[in-house]
């Protein structure tokens, strides 16, 4: 799990919460909007969990969304352990990086949104060919999809 940020076309920044999974590298999915703190991560978590499961472990860096005392109590409420990265040291989590380098390759830098809900549906469909179509040569050249079957 990690943050992006880009900007809309007034320059307002936004940022996006994009969630994988390291197994088979399926998007769990991705939400811009124009802040993201703490307590946004953890409905957009709750959500996420309400469609995929639970999963045992969550791998983050050190931002301080994560580090709050709040991600941390629901972290542990929910029975989830926090695998975070040491600082400095981003290719600990390189698959996630990997995902954001494509993300924004074929989705910030290749669109100009006006809107955050504008961002949200064109990253929707996004993700879902990413998941469905799009073949992986990690995953011996199987969509995540099709890997996890």
């Amino acid at each position: 799990m990690d943050f992006m940020s880009d900007a809309l076309d007034n320059g307002r920044r936004i940022r996006t919460l994009n969630i994988i999974d390291h197994f088979n590298r399926q998007c769990k999915g991705i939400e811009a909007d124009l802040n993201l703190p703490a307590r946004r991560v953890i409905e957009i978590l709750e959500r996420t969990i309400e469609r995929h499961g639970k999963p045992l472990r969550i791998r983050t860096d050190n931002g301080p969304e994560f580090r709050s005392k709040r991600f941390q109590l629901w972290m542990k409420n929910n029975h989830i352990e926090w695998s975070r990265i040491q600082k400095g040291k981003p290719q600990q989590n390189a698959i996630i990086e990997r995902f954001n380098k494509t993300y924004r390759e074929d989705v910030l830098d290749a669109n100009l949104f006006y809107s955050i809900e504008q961002a949200n549906e064109v990253t929707a469909k996004w993700v879902d060919d990413y998941n469905q179509e799009r073949p992986h040569q990690s995953l011996h050249y199987q969509t995540p999809m099709a890997y996890a079957a």
